[in-house]
């Protein structure tokens, strides 16, 4: 069994890499070409583009690997279907069972590398490339009404809550166009500090320059609005940078831990969490896709020969994969618009391909 092992996983895993490597050399070539546009602006050059576009490399690998499991495998399976030799291994007693047990072991240590790329490295890369965007574009577009952040904190005068925007964020985690607004426990507002831009400092302070501060007096009798102009200004908070970098920053540049901190933050201030709620459950059950793939890769050595050539079982493992990739970004899109579980959100399409697998499995094994 130690021979039919290695030779499972030496056939498989070279076929796996060779179509990474294939998917991961298209995506580098499409990012660098589409980033050639903004060569020559802010000293943006072609070396800048390259290093972006490699920088984006570890999160198409954890995009493609179970696509790249997939065409792999079939790849694999069909080969040995058409030369007979799973055939042979089949009368030398490799049965469904075992044949299924040596591809679930593999796919669960691609499911590991796929967890350790999409949590560890993905994340870290995705980060400095946008802090290279950056750079030499201006800083991090966050929409046209930037990134909302809530707080709140118990002070002598009694509860106050802060609502936060930041317009956009620039290299060396300078924070751009920032607005607080300071209300009471009435819900009446009291003060709004409005400021050119800002730090977070890793006590929580935020370093503000360029300020105004515009206060609303009342003494029951009339009220005031007095402004003052100050070149820099420091204000207490209780959200740390790491709070603030996950709500300036893409969600691609968040871990699974950085997501689960986040969304308990948004709980606790009674903000909606349902996108990183999914986005959370997706992350951390996305490499098990992996093993999914091996599963609806194995009825493919139980076709025989005649039942279609090796490139036409590709090419069905090809769309194979990509009906997984859109019903996976369709069934994330439709959680949100019809606030679904997000566990059964990232699941389901797992789920159904696994059930498919299976089934096809059983059939081929019982009639062929």
């Amino acid at each position: 069994m130690r021979t039919v092992r290695r030779l499972f996983y030496v056939d498989i895993v070279t076929a796996v890499l060779f179509v990474a490597l294939a998917f991961l050399s298209l995506s580098f070539f499409i990012d660098f070409v589409d980033e050639l546009a903004d060569v020559g602006q802010r000293g943006y050059t072609a070396v800048h583009a390259a290093l972006y576009s490699l920088l984006l490399v570890p999160g198409h690998v954890y995009e493609i690997a179970p696509i790249a499991v997939l065409i792999g495998t079939i790849y694999t399976l069909s080969r040995m279907a058409q030369s007979s030799e799973f055939t042979i291994l089949r009368t030398g007693g490799l049965g469904p069972a075992r044949a299924l047990s040596l591809l679930a072991m593999l796919g669960l240590v691609f499911g590991v590398l796929t967890y350790a790329v999409g949590d560890y490295l993905a994340p870290v890369s995705e980060r400095q490339a946008s802090l290279v965007k950056a750079r030499f574009k201006g800083g991090i577009k966050m929409g046209r009404s930037g990134a909302w952040l809530k707080d709140h904190e118990v002070t002598p005068e009694g509860e106050r809550s802060y609502s936060i925007n930041v317009g956009s964020a620039g290299p060396k985690a300078l924070l751009n166009d920032i607005r607080i607004f300071e209300f009471d426990a009435d819900g009446r507002l009291l003060r709004r500090i409005q400021a050119a831009s800002g730090q977070v400092e890793p006590d929580a302070r935020w370093a503000l320059a360029d300020v105004d501060i515009t206060r609303w007096v009342s003494d029951g009798s009339r009220a005031e609005v007095p402004e003052e102009k100050l070149p820099s200004f420091v204000w207490h908070s209780n959200l740390s940078a790491a709070v603030v970098a996950a709500a300036v920053l893409p969600v691609s540049t968040m871990s699974t831990v950085d997501l689960f901190r986040y969304i308990g933050h948004l709980a606790d201030n009674e903000q909606t969490a349902q996108a990183h709620q999914i986005q959370f459950w997706k992350r951390a059950l996305y490499p098990f896709a992996c093993l999914v793939m091996v599963a609806l890769a194995l009825p493919f050595a139980y076709l025989h020969a005649r039942a279609g050539g090796v490139s036409l079982k590709v090419f069905g493992g090809i769309m194979l994969g990509i009906s997984f990739v859109l019903l996976n970004n369709v069934a994330g899109h439709l959680g949100m618009l019809r606030d679904w579980t997000p566990w059964m959100v990232a699941a389901a399409p797992s789920a159904l391909y696994l059930l498919l697998s299976l089934a096809a499995f059983s059939w081929l094994v019982r009639y062929r």
